[in-house]
């Protein structure tokens, strides 16, 4: 990276986010460190977003076909020219100061070649509980996780491109999990920093139904991108393991209710179990929102939950029997074998 202050590319991938995309270029271009070029990669958007993206002065890359988050960040870099890469996903509207921060930390620390940030406990346009759950929650696991960690995520993220260039682009057979394969080649060369200085506020999934069905399909790469993972610690982690474990338990212990009613009790200390196992999250929800909100927060959390593990378990079994499905690598020792193929 030059001595001056580095020259910033954003890029920026979008599908279909119209209700958000004008939001998010407004803050971008309202930055305290301007940016030397915008770059909107539209994935096939059939919504106004091109039209959306050409009101501001920045480069739109029109894909005629829809290839992904991965494909689409890609391409973003190859039609971009700063030293920094900043990627920013269409649906957050970024703080003011969040790329000049972002550069700053960069260039504090050589070893440091990402620097992503945490989501604002608000969310972009409140539609609801179920938004605002997921904003709280998405806050409150970054927030708690800030420092340096194993595992960079994408929607918010500045990259040096050299150091882009060197780990290789994003995996485009992953349309989900891919910040997590792309972290782990990233993290065997340099350090990446989540930090509570870079912030934005996100328009997340406001339905029950949709935020559950996101939730299980992004499940189902877990266990694939887990598999091909060379395991270097610091890996950031969402939710609590014993929270993960006790919400399966509930509906894998109902049965033994058919032997005796009394057998209801393991369910129930199972959910209860799954209550407690983030008391640190619990009171953060209720200082913001109350322990009305609370109940409901804890019964959505409890049903995300479900939908994971089923996500990971199916995940779990196409990556058996499906060669196809996941990283295009599939592990480590068949990318060394064809390096040294004769």
């Amino acid at each position: 990276m030059s001595r001056e202050q580095p020259t910033v590319s954003v890029i920026i991938p979008n599908h279909n986010y119209e209700k958000t995309l004008r939001a998010c270029l407004e803050s971008v271009f309202a930055q305290t460190l301007r940016p030397l070029d915008v770059v909107v990669v539209d994935d096939a958007s059939t919504d106004s977003s091109r039209d959306i993206a050409r009101e501001f002065p920045c480069v739109l890359v029109a894909r005629p076909d829809n290839g992904g988050v991965s494909a689409a960040r890609n391409l973003g870099v190859a039609a971009s020219r700063g030293e920094i890469l900043f990627f920013l996903d269409s649906d957050i509207a970024l703080a003011p100061d969040a790329i000049e921060n972002a550069v700053a930390l960069l260039g504090a620390d050589p070893e440091t070649g990402c620097v992503h940030g945490v989501l604002d406990p608000e969310p972009l346009f409140d539609d609801g509980p179920v938004e605002v759950y997921h904003c709280l929650h998405a806050h409150f696991w970054r927030l708690r996780s800030t420092g340096i960690v194993g595992t960079a995520f994408f929607a918010l993220a500045a990259i040096e491109r050299r150091v882009f260039e060197a780990t290789g682009p994003f995996d485009e057979n992953l349309r989900d999990s891919e910040d997590v394969e792309y972290s782990d080649r990233l993290a065997a060369t340099h350090r990446i920093r989540l930090s509570e200085r870079v912030t934005g506020r996100h328009d997340d999934v406001d339905r029950l139904l949709p935020m559950l069905a996101e939730q299980f399909r992004r499940s189902q790469l877990l266990v694939p991108v887990a598999a091909v993972e060379r395991r270097r610690g610091g890996g950031l982690r969402a939710n609590r393991t014993g929270g993960v474990l006790a919400a399966a338990l509930v509906p894998a212990t109902l049965p033994l209710a058919l032997l005796t009613p009394w057998l209801l009790l393991v369910p129930l200390a199972c959910a209860v179990a799954f209550a407690l196992a983030d008391v640190e999250l619990s009171r953060f929800v209720a200082r913001r929102e109350g322990w009305p909100f609370l109940l409901r927060f804890t019964a959505l959390h409890f049903a995300v939950h479900l939908a994971l593990v089923l996500g990971a378990v199916l995940g779990g079994v196409r990556w058996l029997v499906d060669p196809g499905f996941g990283p295009s690598v599939r592990r480590r020792g068949d990318r060394r074998a064809a390096v040294v193929a004769p």
